[in-house]
């Protein structure tokens, strides 16, 4: 079965991703099978997370021990799923305690990193979108998929400033 949804993972990524560099395919490639492998399959809150630490990474700095996430979100799954794509891109751990997950309506996730806050808050369409998906796991991968090639400022609404605490 694990190899069954990695060489379908490896398939997506080869057939899907638009090829913007070798490395940055293989970045990403790399970085969505241990998503999957890590998650136990592919999902949109999943990629949404995913999306969301690499470009807090972008924009901050990756360091997993300078930087603080903050998830405002329905707290049970599918929603909580996107803790899982933050964890793994941004390397914040529940264990390290640098993220927490708090409930909320629609989806936020604020990153702190020295002075700097960075929110990324989830479009209202793309929260209709999800929620206009049939219950089948097709589907949901579909989306996910999509999810991945899209542009971030598609998904996110973002907004960054000074970190006053």
């Amino acid at each position: 079965m694990r190899i069954k949804i990695l060489f379908l993972t490896l398939a997506f990524l080869l057939l899907c991703i638009p090829f913007q560099s070798k490395e940055k395919v293989e970045q990403n490639e790399e970085l969505l099978l241990r998503a999957v492998e890590f998650h136990g399959h592919l999902g949109p809150y999943l990629v949404l997370g995913l999306r969301a630490g690499l470009y807090a990474n972008k924009v901050l700095g990756r360091d997993p021990m300078k930087t603080d996430a903050l998830i405002k979100i329905k707290t049970t799954p599918p929603e909580s799923c996107f803790a899982d794509g933050v964890q793994l891109s941004t390397g914040c751990t529940f264990g390290k305690g640098n993220i927490s997950l708090i409930k909320g309506k629609g989806l936020q996730v604020t990153f702190k990193k020295n002075n700097q806050k960075l929110t990324l808050k989830l479009k209202k369409e793309i929260i209709e979108e999800i929620n206009s998906l049939p219950s089948k796991e097709e589907a949901w991968e579909d989306l996910a998929k999509d999810f991945y090639k899209r542009k971030i400022n598609e998904i996110f609404e973002i907004s960054q400033q000074a970190d006053d605490n």
